[in-house]
């Protein structure tokens, strides 16, 4: 019983802290939704660069998806620490993306997250472009939902 209920209370703190960034990006400025997206495309394109196809990750192995939260929150801890904030965040969505495979619940504040990136304006792209190409890696085109979060 207890162990039930602090897996229940574990699960409802990863929806809460799904929502909250859904929530931030539904109350912020928009130039603030624009550097989430740009820096969840440089992280697609990282990952990319690695041979992990992010617009999937909804469809991979529980297994893979929670190494890959794993491996995220450990980062996302060192670049918080070193305050990259805007690039902790965009890994952050990615995160919460991965999360979803184990725990379906959190999938609708991941929706709410990526219908905002979604809507971002036009300079989501040429920053996106630009980290990508300091990066040295590959350039990436439009901001795509990955599948499985679409609004539909």
């Amino acid at each position: 019983m207890f162990a039930a209920w602090k897996q229940e209370k574990t699960t409802a703190g990863l929806v809460a802290e799904a929502q909250a960034l859904a929530d931030k990006l539904a109350g912020t400025k928009p130039h603030i939704v624009e550097a989430h997206a740009a820096a969840a495309l440089l992280w697609q394109a990282v990952f990319r660069d690695q041979g992990q196809d992010l617009h999937s990750i909804a469809t991979w192995p529980k297994a893979k998806a929670a190494r890959f939260a794993a491996d995220a929150l450990a980062r996302i801890a060192v670049l918080r620490k070193a305050r990259d904030y805007d690039s902790s965040d965009g890994l952050a969505v990615w995160m919460h993306s991965a999360r979803t495979v184990a725990e379906p619940r959190i999938a609708e504040p991941v929706r709410q997250i990526w219908a905002h990136l979604a809507a971002a304006g036009p300079n989501a792209a040429s920053m996106a472009e630009e980290q990508i190409a300091e990066a040295g890696l590959a350039p990436h085109g439009p901001l795509r939902i990955p599948e499985g979060f679409d609004a539909g």
